[in-house]
């Protein structure tokens, strides 16, 4: 009795109470999405607002369920839960049926649930609990070989054996955590680096330089990388000598290419690649001579960065799906294609322009009501809450989001052990990339990858999979009322 007494005065009603709302609100757009002049009502199970009333009220009592579970059980379980996980998404695609292309979906009876969903939870307390040992520090790159393993297995094989994008991508949310914990922020830097020279080589990969001398897309790429060198040398080490070294042989370099160009056949880009080995070769003997151990991060960033420039056409060609490429090629402009690829978007453009300041009203959205949208309900659900709601109605939900975010961070920084801080900044950044990745999507601003809009979009999976990340947190926090005794 004490025990129950202790949970409740621990918990945090300020979350719940911000969960309810977001949820509630959810299911109210889910009705509205769906809403026609001959539907039932808002209480009849048998359409999608019924189902997900459903869906929330069992949600409300699995989190019930979970914060009376001693919290000593999700750290003593955390590895044998992540093994079970791994094992039940590894036999997913062999009894999963084909759902648009994905096998991440298994009938049990009248529901189906997506173990991806739930995939997120347990990785958080398996990364939580290997981070949160007393001896773990993270000093250099090695100390995260096995916490980059914990996320990266999960997502190789939702990505590769269930052929489900959106929900692999999520488990780049974890990077956040390991910034938190130290990570360099080289390490982010790294990976934006990556996805914007990705993008540059697929823009300007069919588009020519002139007289035959190679791509765009290769020649940009080179420069962006020396220009991210060159200014790390010149902002954060005040290397002023390596720059003004390094830049003159650029110019030098391509100074001659563009000469030899005008009487030879030259590849240009091959000139870009030499004036990368050249500072990549300066940054080497300087390293060896200085004993300027931080200089081998660049060397290596260099290096790396013009692999991976070479094999983006490849990845983009070879590895990505037919639909995956023309959603790229939609977004970045290079494909018009508004009855494909580009209808979900710009129809969902449309509807959220047409609410314009404060909405045309609950039930009232044309863009809706007419089906002009497709998954308007689930992943393109925002944009049901743009037409009947406007700007306003728009702008509350997001500062919902936020201050549930906030408040998620907020707990996080006064738990008294690393295991549950982690964890909580996990729940953090798994809410926030959902956040930010769909309403992107809906917007036009990033591809559509399929992200639910979390405690918000129709279905059951990531209802519960996100109720489950939240109340393990809460139970977490609660405790921490005993640990302050």
């Amino acid at each position: 009795m004490n025990k129950n007494r202790s949970i409740i005065s621990g918990i945090d009603w300020w979350t719940i109470l911000l969960f309810l709302i977001i949820a509630i609100f959810g299911w109210l757009n889910i009705y509205g999405a769906g809403y026609s002049f001959d539907q039932t009502g808002i209480w009849d199970f048998s359409n999608r607002a019924g189902k997900q009333l459903v869906w929330l009220a069992t949600a409300v009592v699995l989190g019930i369920i979970i914060m009376m579970i001693d919290e000593k059980t999700y750290d003593v379980l955390a590895y044998i839960l992540y093994g079970a996980m791994l094992l039940l998404l590894a036999i997913t695609p062999l009894v999963a049926n084909n759902v648009k292309g994905s096998y991440s979906w298994i009938t049990l009876g009248p529901i189906s649930l997506q173990p991806a969903e739930f995939a997120k939870c347990v990785t958080a307390l398996a990364v939580a609990k290997y981070m949160g040992r007393y001896e773990y520090r993270l000093r250099d790159w090695r100390d995260l070989i096995v916490p980059f393993a914990l996320i990266g297995v999960p997502m190789l094989i939702i990505m590769v054996a269930q052929r489900e994008t959106g929900s692999a991508l999520v488990f780049l949310s974890f990077l956040l955590v390991f910034y938190r914990q130290g990570m360099s922020g080289y390490v982010l830097l790294f990976g934006v680096t990556s996805i914007v020279l990705f993008l540059i080589v697929i823009y300007f990969g069919g588009t020519p330089l002139p007289l035959g001398a190679g791509n765009t897309g290769i020649l940009v790429s080179t420069l962006v990388i020396e220009t991210i060198v060159t200014g790390w040398l010149l902002l954060k080490d005040k290397n002023i000598k390596s720059v003004i070294f390094i830049a003159s042989g650029i110019v030098l370099i391509y100074g001659v290419g563009a000469l030899l160009c005008i009487w030879f056949p030259i590849n240009f880009n091959y000139v870009g690649i030499i004036s990368l080995i050249y500072s990549a070769g300066y940054l080497a003997i300087t390293t060896i001579i200085t004993r300027h151990n931080r200089l081998w991060w660049l060397i290596g960033f260099t290096i790396v960065e013009l692999a991976l420039c070479q094999g983006c056409n490849y990845a983009f060609d070879n590895i990505l799906q037919p639909h995956q490429r023309t959603r790229i090629e939609v977004l970045l402009g290079m494909k018009d294609d508004p009855t494909g690829a580009g209808y979900n978007v710009n129809q969902s453009l449309i509807a959220i322009g047409s609410g314009q300041f404060t909405g045309k009203g609950y039930l009232q959205g044309t863009q809706t009501k007419l089906r002009f949208v497709p998954e308007q309900d689930t992943d393109f659900i925002f944009c049901t809450v743009g037409e009947e709601w406007g700007f306003v109605g728009s702008t509350l939900l997001l500062l919902c989001y936020l201050a549930l975010i906030l408040r998620i961070i907020y707990i996080a920084e006064r738990q008294r052990d690393k295991f549950s801080m982690l964890y909580a900044y996990a729940v953090a950044s798994i809410l926030l990339f959902h956040l930010t990745i769909n309403i992107g999507m809906v917007l036009g601003l990033l591809p559509v990858i399929g992200i639910p809009l979390p405690f918000f979009s129709y279905g059951g999976s990531s209802l519960w999979g996100f109720t489950i990340l939240l109340a393990i947190m809460l139970r977490l926090d609660a405790a921490r009322v005993n640990k302050l005794q």
